[in-house]
Parts: C-alpha cells; structure tokens; sequence
C-alpha cells in the first residue's frame, strides 16, 4: 500500500484577490481568508466599503488592503491588479464576485444598455481580471481561480434573462479555462449561490423570503454569505488540487428540488 498523503488545508500566506468585497459575499469571503491566515486584496467599486472592510480585518489581526476598483474599467483592473501583487509580492487567488442586480424585460427601452452593463460587470470583467493575475498565477504554487455565478445560471426567473445569461457565460468560462490552464497547475472552479441574504435581497421583505425559501429550497431557508465563503475557502485549498472544471451550487437545495 502507498503512504498516506498528506495534503495541505491551510491558506496561509496565500495573496488572495476578492471583487465585489465590500459587502455581502464578498466581505464574508475577504474576512474568511484573512482569518485563515492569507493576505487579502479587498477590492471593491465603493471604496470607502472596502477600506471599511479592510479595516475590520485588520482589527481581528488579519492582513488585508483595499483598493477601489472599478471592474468595467480594463485600465482600471490592469492597474489594481498589478498593485496588489506589488504589494503583496504576488497573488496566488483570484475570486470573481463582484455582480449586480439587473431586472427587465426584454422588450424594455433600456434593455440594450442593461444587458451590456450585466455582460461588462459579471462576464466580460472576470476574463480581464483573469487575464491580468495571469502572469502572477503562473508563478504561484497554489494558483486558484473561484468565479461566483448564480443559480440564475442553472434555472431561469422571468425579467432576469440580462442577468441569467451573463451568469451562465460565467459557467462557460470556468469550464473552458479550467481546461486551457489545466496542465499549469491552475484550477478554475465556479459557485452558484441560491437565496443568500445580502444587499442585494434586501429589496425582498423577509415575509417574501420565508415564503420562497420554504417551497423552493430543501433547507427551507435562506443562506447565509458566509456559508458561500466557505465553499470558496474550500475550492482554494492547496489540497483542492485535482478540483477544476466544476460548477457548484450552494443554494440550500434549490436545483435539487426543483430540478
């Protein structure tokens, strides 16, 4: 029989590069990190949010920075990108959250400029962001990839096709780099989350959410961004190394029970 091998589960001194970091998932995942010991690139379009998160971090004894970043801005994510691995000395994870809410109907006045403001922000972004950690990810010896689609991607909701269809290029993309960048080492995996309790369900009151969650959801609930977090923590493990090409729901049970 061959040893045992043992295989690392510990993030720590990893530099990880969170969007959309400000709030809901992406704070979570930003505080997660830091609290496993990696040193964290809080990024976020609010910077005062973000720097607020850092700051939090930072209280708790983590090692974090933010820096504003606009995510439709190429120049912009060239810039940050490469001050973060200056900063840090290099940068071993990128995860793609930062998303916004697009809902209209097809036939809608502004449905042109809602479908390229959801394609720019939760699409065409990643693949810059990707692009541009590349160089430092190649010289990683944990390099991961984490791209945060939706259930969206999976299922359907009327008025959200804008947001459903850049959800779904996002699991197109994962797939296809985690075979392109395979033989480097580098991991491409892809969440889905269900009904997460964030910024961006506020909107819902909590009459709606209870409602919802108890006949779509096998949990009979909403989640929490922290239990997204964790499954981002888990898919950049240095042991998560022959995960790549996946597309994960985390969404208490919705596709299954409505699959």
């Amino acid at each position: 029989m061959p040893e045992f091998k043992h295989l690392s589960r510990s993030v720590k001194g990893l530099i990880v590069l969170v969007t959309g970091a400000a709030s809901g998932m992406g704070r979570a995942t930003a505080r997660l990190f830091a609290a496993e010991g990696a040193d964290v690139a809080v990024t976020d379009f609010a910077a005062d949010g973000a720097q607020k998160v850092a700051d939090e971090i930072a209280a708790t004894g983590g090692s974090a920075r933010a820096w504003r970043l606009d995510v439709g801005n190429r120049d912009d994510i060239e810039t940050v990108v490469s001050e973060i691995s200056a900063h840090f000395g290099g940068l071993d994870v990128v995860i793609n959250n930062a998303g916004i809410s697009v809902r209209v109907a097809i036939d809608d006045d502004g449905y042109d400029e809602a479908w390229a403001q959801g394609l720019s922000v939760m699409l065409t972004a990643h693949q810059r962001i990707i692009r541009a950690a590349l160089p430092h990810l190649r010289r990683s010896t944990c390099p991961r990839i984490v791209n945060i689609a939706s259930t969206e991607a999976l299922g359907a909701t009327a008025l959200h096709s804008a947001y459903s269809a850049a959800k779904a290029g996002v699991t197109g993309l994962t797939r296809s780099l985690a075979v392109e960048l395979g033989r480097e080492g580098i991991t491409v995996n892809c969440i889905c989350p269900g009904p997460i309790a964030t910024a961006m369900t506020d909107r819902i009151s909590d009459e709606h959410k209870a409602i919802y969650a108890r006949r779509r959801t096998a949990l009979g609930r909403y989640g929490a961004p922290e239990e997204v977090a964790h499954m981002t923590l888990s898919l950049c493990l240095p042991a998560a190394s022959f995960l790549t090409g996946a597309v994960i729901p985390v969404d208490g049970g919705l596709m299954a029970r409505n699959g």
